[in-house]
């Protein structure tokens, strides 16, 4: 066997001379020791690909508490969106402004996740994790209590910024915790699952608050676990030591030896993703023919345009720092696809998600409690589908892997989309769709953040986290953003109306189960468009989980470049 680059080719990395230092942006906290800063881990070489950072009881509980993270974020969306009529209704908000409870969240949970995460590299992953945990808490706790439309979308907001924190933040701690091997397999299948899973809890929590108890409490549920987290968060992620070569070893000062942010590309990349992420979610509510809502999107791409124009030349040694993302690493066409991949296949099953929702509740008119027991199989096949994928991904070949996984989130969406008689029975596709979309994410998810995690440098592992996120994040609104946008020209179709006239889904209405059917066969392209990418770029990869001796990581204090050989994780035959 011949270990090779899983990215195909290596990217080279420029010899390195003397370069000045600039001035660390944590430098006003610099009085927090070292230790609590997990990207400065030690350069411990790892022979052993089997052996723990630590105890296996705290591997394990550390794994729970960041997949806690991802697991929060999902959860807190989809268990918002079962609630949404009792929470208009309490709080006199039109249906038409309704969506903004949940859009909120999603415009600054998706817009900040790239600043958070060149934070965390820099400021410390554990400290981020904590305060961005601890915002959720706090933010969580409060919403409900909100008086009225305005500072409850607000508070919505506010709980997206915190969450935007310590999502990316957590596979930035797994990928420097565990070195390659079959605990790293584990703790990313596990993190894989948490955001899927998360989607189908959010489902349970809010249908049986909706049944028992008052919406309020979806968010005193969420805010209680938020706070869980947190605690486990202090206690079980460990403060990283100095490594042996830092500049304080030197006698430098540590603020010199600390990266600083690039805060005018923060800017630009932030900017240009509310303007595109808002004009998206708000096309289908004002009409895609509304003036402002094309030009905001063209200026919004502009404005990332620039931002991609600024990072080439930071990284270029233009000046002004590093770099808020290495533009280079995109050159690489697997890790290019590994974006693409993520972003079409989380349209599919998000959308998915939202119109198996629809079709049980507004369709078929079932109660929450009722649509909330429907998504129960997807539950407990995604504990056994992460149990089983941690072996996987280090026996087989991830083409396989992803190719399964997308195949199975297609086949889901398109049990929905066939002109079935609506009162076939649950088990017969509900059940199976069910089944397959959980199997899909929870094999897609892991493969994506590992292959991630291992084609970074140490120093880029948060900003990997919140990269994958983001564009996972664009995916979602992307795709129920054209899929309602199909929806609503079919219904109005059907109805014989404008699309501004369509109205809302209501029971055993032909012309709703039509519009969910059209929404249903987007996902399927989207899964299929996936696939597809899947199969150009990864059809000569083997195994990203790989486990075994290999040769030893360079050293810490060098620029590893990207995807190096000799530094991944992927197997070939010779």
């Amino acid at each position: 066997m011949a270990q090779v680059a899983d990215a195909g080719a290596a990217v080279t990395t420029a010899e390195k001379g003397p370069s000045p230092t600039p001035t660390s942006d944590c430098e006003a906290s610099s009085n927090i020791t070292a230790s609590d800063d997990t990207n400065n881990r030690s350069s411990k070489d790892w022979s052993g690909y089997d052996e723990l950072p630590m105890s296996k009881a705290r591997c394990i509980a550390l794994v729970a508490t960041v997949t806690g993270a991802a697991f929060l974020n999902t959860l807190s969306i989809q268990s918002v969106v079962i609630v949404l009529p009792a929470i208009g209704r309490e709080l006199d908000v039109p249906e038409s402004r309704l969506q903004w409870a949940v859009s909120s969240y999603l415009l600054a949970f998706g817009c900040f996740l790239l600043l958070w995460g060149r934070v965390a590299d820099v400021c410390g992953k554990r400290r981020i994790f904590i305060l961005g945990s601890v915002w959720v808490t706090a933010v969580t706790a409060a919403n409900p209590f909100m008086p009225n439309e305005i500072s409850f979308d607000l508070f919505r907001g506010l709980h997206g910024l915190g969450a935007a924190a310590n999502v990316p933040t957590a596979i930035g701690i797994l990928g420097v915790t565990f070195p390659p091997g079959k605990a790293k397999n584990y703790a990313f299948s596990a993190y894989g699952a948490g955001a899927p899973l998360g989607n189908i809890f959010g489902n349970l929590l809010s249908g049986l608050v909706a049944e028992f108890s008052s919406w309020k409490w979806v968010f005193g549920v969420s805010a209680i676990m938020a706070g869980i987290v947190t605690i486990a968060g202090i206690v079980f992620i460990p403060p990283a030591p100095l490594p042996l070569n830092d500049a304080t070893a030197l006698g430098e000062s540590k603020s010199a030896s600390r990266p600083s942010i690039d805060w005018i590309g923060a800017t630009l990349i932030t900017v240009g993703l509310v303007g595109l992420i808002f004009a998206i979610t708000e096309g289908n509510v004002v009409g895609w023919r509304t003036p402002w809502v094309p030009v905001t999107i063209v200026a919004s791409l502009l404005v990332v345009a620039a931002f991609v124009v600024w990072q080439r030349h930071l990284e270029l040694g233009g000046g002004g720092g590093p770099p808020l993302v290495k533009v280079s690493i995109f050159g690489n066409l697997r890790f290019s696809a590994v974006m693409v991949i993520m972003c079409l296949f989380s349209a599919s099953f998000s959308s998915f998600v939202i119109y198996a929702t629809y079709f049980f509740q507004d369709f078929q008119g079932l109660s929450p409690l009722q649509t909330t027991v429907r998504f129960v199989p997807m539950g407990v096949t995604g504990l056994v589908v992460a149990v089983i994928v941690a072996q996987l991904l280090s026996r087989v070949p991830t083409l396989f892997i992803l190719v399964c996984g997308n195949l199975s989130v297609s086949l889901a969406s398109l049990l929905f989309a066939v002109p079935s008689a609506p009162t076939t029975s649950y088990f017969a596709y509900g059940l199976p769709a069910m089944i397959l979309s959980v199997v899909g994410a929870d094999t897609t998810l892991p493969s994506l953040t590992l292959f991630t995690s291992q084609a970074l440098p140490r120093e880029d592992q948060a900003v990997g986290g919140a990269l994958i996120n983001a564009v996972g994040q664009f995916g979602r609104a992307m795709g129920l953003a054209v899929g309602t946008a199909i929806q609503t020209a079919v219904m109005a179709g059907a109805r014989g109306v404008t699309i501004d006239r369509v109205g809302g889904m209501e029971p055993w209405d032909t012309a709703s189960l039509k519009g969910i059917r059209a929404g249903s066969w987007v996902n399927v392209g989207f899964g299929m468009a996936s696939l597809a990418v899947v199969l150009v770029a990864f059809r000569s990869m083997e195994i990203v989980g790989r486990t075994g001796p290999r040769p030893l990581p360079a050293r810490l204090g060098d620029e590893d470049g990207i995807m190096n050989e000799g530094n991944t994780d992927v197997q070939r035959k010779e």
